[in-house]
């Protein structure tokens, strides 16, 4: 093998941040068409963020190079202001990282007398045994201060969205002498579908900020490092799951994580089990049926869909080693386990912020778009009186036999899932479109401004101390929360509690986290690696979701759970 192919096989790995401005600067080339001349195309981008002189001063004389220099220029600012420090040091501190990873692989030292406290803490979190356990634990917790601590602001939201939110625009409406389908459209279409998902920001608010602060402390590079011979099993290695830690975000940018991995067939197969991974667009489905069905082991209930995920992928990968991505050879896993740091506030937030953004960025884009087209397709034919006669209504009723096997029948349902292929957002979208629309939710008596304000603030504040107290009760002897007090259900909690039992609630959720990906995860796929494998990915994630759902629904009512 000659240096230069050895050269295009080795990358890297600079961490999430780093690696996400690289893409973002080859993107720009792409987009840009610029042409890097001799140079090849992740080193330019490195060296531009890095603010090498002599790289910008000849970037700078090539077409299109002032543009490229001005993105670059503000990534490194991105960059500096999340990590704290200067992009040539940030990349020089994962260099040194990654030769001393080698040097102690290939290299027995005597042993050292002084034992770092990084040590101590890696002799629990990277055990042979106790590491995997610790990792589960870990998710478990963060999951239940996902749903407990978010639940008292998840219900203040929905208030403020069906209540003043919805009371404003019925006024303004009114004030208008707007017709009755303008007043269906607004609030039936845009408030039902659009604020039906925006109800659980506070819920991603506080996912985003416990991944952060794995990340930032640490900890992540020890889960890939943990699960490295877990992912064996199915002929990857650790580096393959940092990508599927990106998919619990979301899985577009954990796709293209996947060029981080030097082998075609391990990207193929990483990109094929990304998607098992529940990403953040999934977490509202799991909370609405939680919260109506599962009440206080809602949480545990959430933490069961992403380890299933994770299970199932495992399976998935084994049956794809064994059959049409069988295993090259043998690459090893060099992983820079750093130490362990107080991880930035600052830092921490601006991921949150950004990340929680893009999910209301995608509600006030795509989910409007959705929600104004299923109140076009649910009140087509126009005047039509029963939902179930519209458009929408036929079409789902054709496909709802498919899913009756599975506990959840109803045109509703099918319809809202066949939505879902564009986000899985969409899927509460849909439902509350469905099942809240005509609800008199905006036809109680009118409050004024002021009290409509004060209830707001009252309710924020009520929400505030609910959420400190949960927090504080986890501590043990703990207990700030009455035994009967309980989180009340949202609006579409409710409304399906008519619809669904716990079984099928469970047959549901199972299929949600399974099903086909999402229009733009299966176009990252097809940009990737070609269209045949997009078409692979979603016909078997679709035909395992359909097997695993049927099988959690019958064997729930043979066993008496129904």
């Amino acid at each position: 093998m000659t240096t230069s192919s050895m050269q295009s096989l080795f990358r890297l790995d600079y961490g999430g941040k780093m690696e996400r401005a690289i893409e973002r600067m080859l993107a720009a080339f792409e987009e840009n068409k610029f042409d890097t001349g001799r140079y090849p195309r992740r080193w330019l981008a490195i060296k531009l963020l890095e603010g090498d002189a002599d790289i910008l001063s000849r970037v700078q004389s090539m077409q299109g190079g002032a543009q490229i220099i001005a993105l670059a220029q503000q990534n490194a600012e991105h960059l500096k202001s999340m990590l704290g420090d200067e992009v040539d040091l940030l990349t020089a501190d994962r260099r040194y990282g990654y030769i001393n990873g080698i040097v102690r692989q290939s290299l027995q030292r005597p042993l050292m007398d002084r034992i770092t406290l990084t040590d101590r803490i890696d002799d629990i979190v990277t055990h042979k045994w106790l590491g995997l356990p610790f990792f589960f634990m870990i998710m478990y917790v963060i999951f239940r201060l996902v749903i407990d601590v978010s639940a008292p602001f998840l219900d203040w939201t929905d208030a403020v969205i069906n209540g003043p939110i919805a009371h404003l625009f019925s006024f303004i409406l009114n004030l208008i002498t707007a017709p009755a389908w303008i007043h269906s459209l607004v609030i039936d279409g845009i408030v039902a579908g659009v604020g039906g998902v925006l109800v659980f920001v506070p819920g991603l608010l506080i996912l985003y900020f416990f991944l952060a602060l794995l990340e930032d402390s640490g900890y992540m590079s020890r889960a890939a490092f943990v699960m490295d011979r877990f992912m064996r099993v199915v002929g990857l290695h650790g580096k393959s799951f940092i990508p599927m830690i990106l998919g619990f975000g979301c899985a577009v940018p954990a796709i293209y994580a996947t060029r981080t991995i030097a082998s075609r067939r391990d990207r193929v197969l990483t990109a094929l089990l990304v998607p098992l991974m529940s990403c953040s667009a999934r977490l509202p489905v799991y909370v609405v049926f939680g919260l109506a069905f599962f009440g206080a082991r809602a949480g545990t209930v959430i933490w069961a869909m992403y380890a299933l995920g994770i299970i199932v992928a495992m399976l998935a990968g084994m049956v794809f080693t064994r059959t049409i991505l069988k295993p090259d050879a043998s690459s090893a896993f060099v992983l820079e386990l750093p130490p362990y740091r107080q991880p930035a506030l600052k830092s921490v937030l601006i991921h949150m912020w950004e990340n929680t953004r893009e999910f209301v960025r995608k509600a006030g884009t795509t989910i409007l778009f959705a929600s104004l087209v299923m109140w076009l397709l649910l009140n087509m034919p126009w005047g039509v009186t029963n939902q179930r006669d519209s458009y929408f209504g036929k079409v789902s009723g054709m496909i709802a036999p498919v899913f009756a096997p599975l506990g959840f029948g109803n045109w509703q349902t099918s319809g809202a899932l066949v939505t879902g292929f564009m986000a899985k957002e969409i899927v509460v979208s849909t439902m509350s479109q469905v099942y809240l629309s005509g609800e008199d939710a905006v036809t109680s008596e009118p409050l004024t401004f002021g009290e409509e304000m004060t209830g707001t603030g009252k309710g924020f504040i009520t929400a505030s101390i609910d959420s400190g107290k949960i927090l504080l009760s986890i501590l043990p002897g703990v207990d700030l929360i009455p035994a009967d007090e309980a989180a009340d259900d949202t609006a579409l909690s409710h409304a399906l509690q008519g619809q669904f039992t716990p079984l099928s609630a469970m047959s549901m959720l199972v299929f949600v986290l399974l099903y086909v990906p999402c229009a733009a995860t299966l176009g990252a796929i097809k940009h990737e690696f070609g269209t045949s494998w997009a078409v692979i990915s979603a016909v078997y994630q679709t035909s395992v979701a359909w097997i695993v759902a049927l099988i959690v629904y019958q064997g729930g009512m043979l066993l008496g759970f129904g």
